[in-house]
């Protein structure tokens, strides 16, 4: 597990690089906020995670190894929490947080964080919480 890559995936930088060229600039795993956001637009405090279908419990491709269930069951159902945890952790420092699915077209999910992006720049209450 320790060869896992934490930050720089391929869904990441897909989306990353489709962001940029959108013209939308942001800052990469930033440090000193909860679960070090993939990708962080600090002037509006919005958070984006990309996260991997097999480590995140994804109900649409998620698969639960045979070898070693039970821990590997613990394992991913911790991550799920830790998700939750890091969310409502940001959320108290006046964070919106976003999830990306790895299986997600690039381009649909760069519309849907910029279409964020809009929104909390404009100041809409609904992006809150």
């Amino acid at each position: 597990m320790r060869r896992m890559p934490r930050e720089g995936t391929g869904p990441e930088m897909r989306l990353r690089r489709e962001l940029h060229r959108r013209g939308l600039r942001f800052r990469v795993n930033l440090s000193g906020l909860p679960g070090r956001p993939d990708i962080a637009f600090t002037k509006i405090r919005l958070a984006v995670f990309v996260d991997g279908c097999f480590w995140h419990l994804c109900s649409t491709h998620a698969t639960m190894p045979k070898n070693n269930a039970d821990w590997w069951r613990a394992k991913l159902v911790r991550n799920v929490e830790r998700d939750r945890e890091k969310d409502q952790l940001l959320a108290g420092l006046g964070w919106v947080t976003m999830h990306v699915w790895e299986h997600e077209d690039a381009d649909d999910a760069a519309t849907r964080v910029e279409s964020a992006v809009r929104a909390l720049r404009a100041g809409d209450p609904a992006t809150h919480g």
